[in-house]
């Protein structure tokens, strides 16, 4: 089909013509969106309509494109293909107007004759030309890529080599793209020889064959084309959807690493979280004896590799207990058992636990001193302690009262 033109815009500093709106872009927009899935029943009605188009336009008074390319199909919102920007160069050789130079890229559409001989070559351009550029588009829409994508020249390299042949050069586009009638079509379509080129006449009843002898039915082929569409969004909807979930997934997970579980879902559900008192928990702090002669002969990243490496090995232990790590400060580790979920065997998960890290501690190697021995110093005790989220940014779950001082207390004052 051909789009109307809607008026003329004349202004010092450029000219147009304006045409219908198409949603949906250009063809060559189209073929680029891969979210749009094109079976060849879709392919090939664009194709359809664009040969419709110009078997029109040969036969109206214009009777010549000048410039097709997919840049100039366009696609309206019902999935009709629709041909703009005809009779541009007839329309600027009227009026005296030099048309703006093409680059080597916008020139892939162009016959041969017309790059080698445009002297004398009609301004207008010529229907084998058209017919020319039809190839080149089918070229696009089989492959679903760009002219001459197959080839690894830039636009220049190509139409110099258009330009003086041997040899010859076209894409090159496998039998099994599509079928071997619309193969054929193609290849006739840009021949070397104008004259051997088909018009758009023979063009539209070799579509009929293509189409299996049936009249396509502009509403029969848009419904199915919007059912297609709808499917493909289907699909990307599904895998965005798992995508969203996936993230979700390791936000979560994050989260519950930094808060119990329990505030956690409450934060998530956008409850406030109130600060909670309990009867007896049990606390568990220590550190690293000798720390800071050890981090004396370390540099600042050996410093951050020891203490990974350490408390990466303490929370895989500290897995295997009713217990919560508060914790890491500098070369401290802090835990608790009874809260936030009350257990009354607190006091033996944490000393059990403390037992366990001592001797993880006693066989620990550091990495870049394998021969320094590593010593934890610890401090326990149980009694009441309040909890609760401090701070909107890097929120902290945070315990409060005299039993945290004394752990704290019983710890620092060890003596190895």
């Amino acid at each position: 089909m051909t789009m109307e033109a809607h008026g003329w815009l004349n202004e010092p500093t450029r000219t147009a013509l304006v045409f219908e709106h198409c949603s949906r872009g250009s063809l060559q927009d189209v073929l680029i969106m891969d979210e749009i899935k094109l079976d060849w029943s879709f392919r090939l009605s664009l194709l359809t309509d664009l040969v419709r188009g110009m078997r029109y336009l040969h036969a109206s008074p214009l009777r010549v494109h000048g410039s097709l390319s997919s840049r100039n199909c366009v696609v309206d919102a019902r999935w009709v293909l629709k041909i703009t920007d005809y009779g541009m160069l007839s329309f600027y050789e009227a009026q005296g107007i030099a048309p703006t130079p093409r680059s080597a890229k916008e020139l892939l559409w162009t016959a041969p004759e017309a790059l080698r001989d445009s002297k004398t070559y009609p301004k207008a351009g010529t229907q084998p030309a058209d017919v020319y550029a039809f190839g080149i588009i089918m070229q696009e829409v089989v492959v679903r890529g760009e002219p001459y994508c197959m080839l690894s020249l830039s636009p220049e390299e190509i139409i110099a080599k258009i330009k003086k042949p041997p040899p010859l050069i076209r894409p090159s586009v496998s039998k099994g793209a599509a079928p071997p009638e619309a193969i054929n079509i193609m290849r006739q379509c840009w021949a070397e020889n104008p004259e051997m080129r088909p018009d758009f006449a023979a063009i539209c009843e070799r579509f009929k064959q293509l189409n299996h002898g049936r009249k396509v039915n502009f509403v029969d082929t848009m419904f199915q084309m919007l059912e297609k569409y709808s499917n493909n969004l289907e699909e990307l909807i599904r895998e965005r959807t798992e995508q969203l979930d996936i993230e979700r997934k390791k936000t979560e997970q994050l989260l519950n690493r930094m808060l119990p579980s329990s505030v956690a879902e409450k934060l998530k559900l956008g409850l406030a979280v109130e600060p909670e008192e309990f009867a007896e928990v049990t606390i568990y702090f220590s550190d690293i004896v000798g720390f800071t002669t050890i981090a004396a002969h370390c540099t600042p990243v050996q410093v951050v590799d020891l203490l990974n490496d350490l408390y990466t090995c303490f929370d895989a232990t500290i897995n295997a207990y009713n217990v919560y790590k508060v914790e890491t400060i500098g070369d401290a580790y802090m835990v608790v058992s009874g809260l936030p979920v009350r257990t009354p065997d607190h006091a033996e998960q944490i000393a059990t636990m403390a037992l366990d890290l001592l001797s993880q501690s006693g066989h620990f190697k550091v990495r870049h001193l394998p021969g320094v021995p590593l010593q934890l110093r610890i401090g326990l005790h149980t009694g009441p302690c309040c909890a609760g989220v401090v701070g909107l940014t890097m929120p902290r779950y945070c315990l409060f009262g005299d039993t945290v001082n004394t752990a704290s207390r019983m710890e620092s004052t060890v003596y190895g």
